[in-house]
């Protein structure tokens, strides 16, 4: 599975993330995304261009113009609901990871998997 498949649902998150560090436009946050991962999120403008804006809509991030250079951008930053939102996701995310964690450190060498019988004997 690519890892932009895997990306769905984790996307607000990691946007979140880049923008809390201070204001962007969103081809900044696209470099970010993609130098932060190391490559693994070389999304395109036309993902991230709509998760933006609807960061924007529900309140989490704020956007103004900026007219400064030889064309406008926008750029965004959290808000504080971003803030406080960055932080559930982040929470979230972090149960998640411990979770898959737990279940892929039950793998043994070459695959096999030892479960516990619902007695808590051996299977």
């Amino acid at each position: 599975m690519a890892a932009n498949e895997q990306l769905k649902g984790h996307l607000d998150l990691l946007l979140l993330r880049v923008l809390a560090d201070g204001p962007a436009h969103g081809y900044e946050v696209v470099v970010a995304l993609r130098d932060r991962s190391k490559g693994t999120f070389d999304l395109p403008e036309g993902t991230v261009y709509p998760a933006l804006h609807r960061l924007e809509s529900q309140g989490l991030l704020a956007s103004d113009w900026d007219t400064s250079g030889p064309r406008r951008r926008r750029v965004y930053r959290l808000t504080r609901d971003g803030h406080r939102s960055l932080d559930a996701l982040r929470t979230d995310w972090q149960r998640f990871a411990r979770g898959i964690g737990n279940v892929l450190g039950s793998v043994r060498s070459g695959g096999s998997v030892r479960v516990a019988r619902l007695d808590g004997g051996a299977a």
